[in-house]
């Protein structure tokens, strides 16, 4: 028999194995040392979810619904995410592992701590965000929106940019050699340089 969760909920300890939640309402939901193992959380509300020293395999989301959730000391490992609203949440001591992400919606968010590893991600946008320690290691993302971020301590070396929207919130970024040669066009053309022989 399938575990039944309910929005408000508070478990510990629990293992979930190939659950489907998908559609349910689950918000205010709160995880603790919890495994989650092949879950499906298409369109599930997890508005305001927290998950505390949880690991993720495989979670499956199409669409997925956490606005203002929290994830702290949490562990994520071939996520496949489509549409991942995630806006006004905290992200503390993440590590997100793998997987393929069409869009990441952080904005406004306060994202501390967090490792992302080897994820292809289709947009990621940090609009409004406050990032601090962050790190892309050998990522994939197609457009990384900066408007109005703080970045501080925000490693994006041995990651690839297809583009990179709002210039002026790259400051507090770490960026190698190869990066800045890619960026130096739109660099120029923000200062209004004219680029000759």
């Amino acid at each position: 028999m399938e575990p039944h969760l309910l929005d408000g909920d508070n478990r510990e300890g629990e293992h979930y194995e190939r659950l489907a939640l998908d559609g349910q309402e689950l918000a205010g939901i709160t995880l603790q040392e919890c495994v989650l193992e092949g879950v499906s959380m298409n369109d599930t509300e997890l508005r305001g979810a927290r998950f505390i020293e949880c690991a993720f395999e495989d979670l499956f989301a199409p669409v997925l619904r956490a606005s203002r959730s929290s994830w702290r000391e949490t562990f994520l490992h071939s996520t496949r995410w489509g549409s991942a609203e995630l806006y006004d949440s905290r992200f503390d001591r993440v590590h997100l592992d793998g997987g393929k992400l069409d869009y990441v919606n952080l904005r406004s968010s306060r994202v501390t701590d967090v490792l992302l590893t080897g994820c292809i991600i289709g947009e990621l946008d940090l609009t409004g965000a406050k990032a601090t320690r962050v790190a892309l290691r050998d990522c994939t993302v197609g457009t990384l929106t900066l408007d109005g971020a703080q970045l501080a301590d925000v490693d994006l070396r041995t990651s690839s940019f297809r583009s990179i929207n709002g210039l002026d919130g790259l400051r507090g970024a770490t960026v190698d050699e190869y990066q800045l040669q890619v960026l130096a066009p739109y660099l120029a053309e923000r200062m209004g340089l004219r680029i000759e022989g």
